[in-house]
């Protein structure tokens, strides 16, 4: 038994209330080292009395179960409930060759009674206090969101073009300051193009006052930006998507401004005398002209996103930055009832800005979407006073590595995903936003190399996986591009019922119908006969079958539900089942 390998930790995601009731525990041992785990659990002051008229602590066993199998531990999963809302919990933890050790919080001992009875071993949770369970709004795990980069998706109201406005060509390779006129009346009058498609979120890149195409340089965070519209023409979209049970989700920047906003050009202005100048994180004055290290110019006098020398930083401790930051992401909440934020650079910015940024939106709607973009671990923001999830890259990028790079194995793939699930409560996973492209990277079918079925193939897998998925536009006109700017091209409206899009929406629909069971459920990754099988158990059984190699596989089904290059009971390359039970 690798002792060194066990591994729990108390009033985490290792152990967590799910549901007011019940407790999920989690342990993790060496992979394949370990043949039995048993839970003893019961309420701390629960004892009965013995012969000798002693007491002794009364626990229950439960035995646990694998939940997966990671990259080099085993993870194994037990949920239980207690009457009195309080627990000490003890596991026993035994090997293949029967030997067994009990782990607590004070670490390993020898599974005997005695040590059974040994109080101070175990860990606790003194109460299940509601108010710290983490909560996720239940309205996302049934959701399969669409990106909108406004820009780009529709010019439906020429007169607000900025000058210089190019024709809108799907063929372009834009540049990076290129314009073409997409705005919100382009969004509404596609607004049942979307339903049609199946989608019922929208995810919005930023929509206010800002100096590029891309608005992440915010100018005015009240107003939205004139190249799009108005409030009023917002207010409307927001009115017709809520009628068709589609939820908002807009794109705020408050890690940083756009150089030429009214604070920081008092800044330039004033310097250190500008009733702004601790609005930054200024370490020298004057601030221009900007010394950018990476030119070998010397130490910036202020920082910035990157060496961005047109988005200055915020100092989000600063309480009138606060006070500044907070009326903003209320604002639209009260004013035009939007569901959610999707919060940029969100790993940059303090824990305890977040926190008091969590508490004022969901004191105005309970089931509020807060979304963090951070692209690696994220426990320290996921324990349900910061966000409800964050953009799920590092799962996501796993599966891009194993379809698109053929750089992991199997094993390697699915336990690695495994480890993933394991680092967040479930109802975490159940809220994370699974985006294969987005403005940020290289579209799908240019990571797939412009191959379709290959492109659907990943999909289809990510839209069996925990969490909510999500689509960049065009992904369903089977739309390419490079990296920014090229993964920004405009909209191509020709291709709306062709061969891509239809599969998108065969795939959309499969998603909502069986969200239930694909958000909550259980999960499972096996291989058979060369196939990568999935398996998601909930309120039904879910299995998909998967073939990521380059040979024809038999696999005999009476009856399935969706497939691509399943022909004669033979999988081929790239090919996907799904079968409902």
């Amino acid at each position: 038994m690798e002792l060194a390998a066990i591994t729990h930790r108390p009033e985490s995601e290792d152990a967590f209330l799910y549901t007011p009731d019940h407790l999920r525990l989690r342990l993790h041992t060496k992979r394949d080292d370990i043949a039995k785990v048993t839970v003893l659990y019961a309420d701390p002051y629960w004892s009965e009395p013995t012969a000798d008229g002693a007491y002794r602590f009364a626990y229950q066993e439960q035995a646990l179960t694998i939940l997966g199998e990671g990259q080099v531990h085993t993870h194994w999963g037990a949920e239980v409930t207690v009457p009195y809302r309080r627990i000490q919990y003890l596991f026993s933890v035994t090997d293949h060759n029967g030997d067994t050790y009990l782990y607590g919080d004070r670490g390993l001992r020898p599974d005997t009674e005695e040590e059974r009875q040994s109080l101070g071993n175990y860990f606790k949770l003194p109460y299940f206090h509601e108010i710290d369970r983490v909560k996720t709004p239940d309205w996302v795990k049934d959701t399969v969101w669409y990106q909108i980069f406004p820009e780009r998706f529709a010019n439906g109201d020429t007169s607000n073009d900025p000058v210089g406005t190019l024709p809108w060509n799907p063929s372009d390779h834009p540049s990076r300051d290129a314009y073409y006129g997409g705005d919100l009346q382009g969004v509404l009058d596609h607004m049942d193009d979307l339903v049609e498609l199946g989608v019922n979120g929208i995810y919005f890149n930023p929509l206010f006052k800002a100096q590029s195409n891309h608005k992440y340089d915010t100018l005015d965070y009240f107003e939205i930006d004139p190249d799009f519209g108005d409030k009023a023409l917002f207010a409307q979209v927001i009115e017709e998507v809520h009628k068709r049970g589609i939820k908002v989700m807009l794109d705020a920047v408050f890690n940083h401004l756009g150089n030429n906003s009214l604070q920081w050009q008092d800044v330039i202005k004033h310097g250190q005398d500008s009733r702004f100048a601790d609005w930054f994180h200024i370490q020298e004055f004057p601030v221009t002209p900007y010394r950018n290290p990476i030119n070998g110019e010397g130490d910036p006098q202020f920082d910035t996103f990157a060496f961005g020398e047109g988005m200055p930083k915020l100092n989000t401790a600063n309480p009138e930055v606060k006070a500044f930051l907070l009326e903003i992401a209320t604002y639209w909440i009260k004013q035009f009832d939007i569901d959610a934020w999707r919060l940029d650079v969100a790993n940059e910015i303090d824990h305890r800005f977040w926190k008091e940024f969590a508490d004022a939106c969901l004191a105005i709607k309970p089931d509020f979407y807060i979304l963090g973009e951070i692209w690696h671990s994220s426990q320290t923001w996921l324990n349900g006073d910061e966000f409800s999830g964050v953009m799920n890259y590092a799962y996501t990028q796993l599966i891009e590595d194993y379809f698109l790079k053929h750089a992991l194995s199997t094993r390697d793939f699915t336990g690695l995903l495994t480890d993933q699930l394991m680092k967040y409560r479930d109802q975490t996973n159940q809220v994370m936003l699974n985006m294969l492209d987005s403005h940020d990277t290289p579209r799908l079918l240019t990571l797939a190399h412009d191959n379709k079925a290959l492109m659907f193939q990943t999909i289809a897998f990510t839209f069996l996986q925990p969490g909510s998925p999500c689509i960049y536009y065009g992904t369903e006109m089977g739309m390419d591009g490079e990296n920014d700017p090229d993964d920004r091209k405009p909209m191509d409206w020709s291709q709306k019922g062709a061969a891509a899009w239809q599969q998108t929406q065969k795939l959309v629909q499969f998603r909502t119908d069986h969200a239930h069971t694909l958000s909550r459920g259980e999960i499972q990754f096996e291989t058979v006969d060369g196939l990568l099988k999935v398996t998601r158990t909930g309120e039904e059984t879910i299995v998909g079958y998967f073939n990521p190699t380059a040979e024809m596989i038999s696999l005999d089904l009476p009856a399935f539900d969706q497939s691509q290059n399943y022909v004669s009971h033979i999988l081929q390359p790239n090919g996907y089942v799904l079968v409902v039970a």
